[in-house]
């Protein structure tokens, strides 16, 4: 069964994320982020304007076959798409589409954006319902740690 975890408190949720897909594809996991196509092109911009030794190899789900598949991060409106299945990141307000698929569900919690607090607290009903386990990662403690 999928894990799902929700991180919450994220001061900047697409900051967050870059961070969040550099780590993931130093341990070799493939990542698929999802969202709202605005939101996946900003986070495109953020992934290239990193550093030479924080660099992220990623592409936009429009790119050719070849390097959907060679890509270790794909940003995708439609994770379905992706040929990846070991991690998804939403950053999209509702439950995204065939998420069973995957691995692993990480998703991003604001920490000041009211309605996206609502929205997440509406995608963790679902999947208890559904009968998943869910972990919570506060990342305010985190950083105080």
């Amino acid at each position: 069964m999928t894990e799902v975890a929700f991180h919450f408190n994220a001061p900047d949720k697409l900051a967050y994320v870059c961070r969040f897909a550099r780590k993931a594809t130093r341990h070799d996991a493939r990542v698929v982020i999802t969202g709202a196509e605005p939101d996946l092109r900003r986070l495109d911009r953020m992934l290239w304007a990193l550093g030479p030794q924080d660099f992220v190899a990623h592409c936009l789900h429009d790119s050719d076959e070849e390097l959907l598949q060679a890509s270790h991060v794909v940003l995708a409106p439609d994770p379905r798409i992706s040929p990846h299945r070991d991690v998804l990141v939403n950053l999209g307000h509702g439950v995204p589409e065939g998420f069973a698929q995957f691995a692993r569900v990480v998703e991003v919690v604001s920490q000041s954006d009211v309605a996206d607090r609502v929205q997440a607290r509406e995608r963790w009903r679902h999947y208890v319902t559904a009968g998943y386990d869910i972990s919570r990662h506060d990342l305010v403690l985190r950083e105080g740690a």
